[in-house]
């Protein structure tokens, strides 16, 4: 089992900044892979990002490669997301996630990942 907490979220102008945090506790985190998703009102949750559980590996969603970036640091049991040039349609509800099936692959797919944090809210105005 494993408990995860997001924290970073906000209103940001269109082109502003914002980076995600998401602390984990309970077991090992280096032996989950991570990732983030996104759900804007009225749509489905989407993958943003991933990273496998050293770091060696990382995905991204086309909408988001080349501005947002994900790291994680194995010896604080966090997992970030940097968001630059943010757009008023990366508005949405930013989750976390863990994946303990195939931690140093990392994954894109939603039903992959076991834990999840109860998302922070991230709104771009433009």
């Amino acid at each position: 089992q494993v408990q995860l907490v997001e924290s970073g979220g906000g209103l940001v102008q269109a082109g502003g900044s914002l980076r995600l945090s998401c602390a984990a506790s309970g077991r090992t985190f280096s032996t989950y892979a991570m990732g983030w998703f996104r759900q804007a009102p009225g749509k489905e949750r989407e993958f943003v990002a991933a990273i496998n559980w050293n770091g060696g590996s990382t995905y991204y969603a086309d909408s988001v490669k080349g501005r947002f970036t994900i790291s994680r640091d194995n010896a604080k049991n966090t997992v970030s997301l940097q968001m630059n040039s943010l757009k008023p349609e990366d508005t949405a509800v930013y989750y976390c996630a863990a994946d303990h099936h195939t931690p140093w692959l990392g994954t894109t797919r939603e039903y992959e990942y076991d834990y999840w944090g109860q998302g922070t809210q991230v709104t771009v105005s433009s």
